[in-house]
């Protein structure tokens, strides 16, 4: 009975692959490629304001997982140390947001 089943599985996907690969070629792909000067203006300004909320985000995020206040040591205890560490945060998360844009 389950040979039967998995002939039947192997029959309907052997009849229905040429079917479903035609259709995938025939719809036409999208893309975030500008057309215009415009279109590009406006995606530029829609991906820095995603990146910099995102990177804003993943520095607060890092901020609460980690003990004490590192926006207070750098702003009221003038924390050079403090101060390097929030920079590579923020720069290691632009960069992941960078990366996950670009594709």
């Amino acid at each position: 009975m389950k040979t039967h089943a998995l002939f039947r599985l192997t029959a309907l996907t052997v009849l229905l692959t040429p079917a479903l690969l035609h259709a995938t070629e025939a719809a036409p792909a999208t893309s975030w490629h500008a057309q215009t000067l415009g279109q590009a203006l406006l995606n530029m300004l829609l991906f820095a304001g995603v990146g910099i909320v995102a990177a804003i985000a993943g520095y607060k995020i890092f901020d609460k997982c980690t003990p004490g206040d590192l926006t207070k040591e750098i702003l009221e205890h003038r924390n050079v140390a403090a101060a390097i560490i929030a920079a590579a945060v923020i720069l290691g998360v632009s960069i992941i947001i960078a990366a996950s844009m670009l594709g």
